[in-house]
């Protein structure tokens, strides 16, 4: 995820990712169609195939994310209007520093949640 939000700067990068049982499994690169520094959208075709392929997978949409190149891992005005999917874990890779920083939220009813990362090696 980090190496994919890296690669797409100076634009944000962003991807789905799924698993089962909470458990973050398989990342999916998708395409910023707006090619932009400061906003991401994804392609409505695309992301209906990513959740077929998914569905194969026998996986279910468990996270969204995105990069800030220049901004904080917070959730900005536009993330939260444009949060959908208020199941999904949302994770923000900020690139503004040396080292970059991911944070991951809920985003509910226009309120945002912070939650836990937990880091499994197997």
């Amino acid at each position: 995820m980090i190496r994919h939000c890296k690669n797409e700067l100076p634009y944000e990068a962003c991807g789905l990712l799924s698993g089962r049982k909470r458990k973050l499994e398989t990342i999916w690169k998708m395409d910023n169609i707006e090619k932009s520094a400061y906003s991401f959208a994804m392609d409505l075709d695309q992301i209906t195939n990513t959740i077929q392929l998914m569905e194969k997978r026998k996986e279910s949409l468990t996270g969204i994310y995105h990069s800030h190149p220049t901004g904080l891992p917070y959730p900005s005005k536009e993330d939260i209007l444009n949060a959908h999917y208020p199941k999904a874990a949302y994770f923000i890779v900020s690139l503004a520093n040396q080292k970059p920083i991911v944070r991951c939220f809920r985003i509910q009813d226009k309120s945002v949640y912070p939650l836990l990362i937990k880091v499994i090696n197997e």
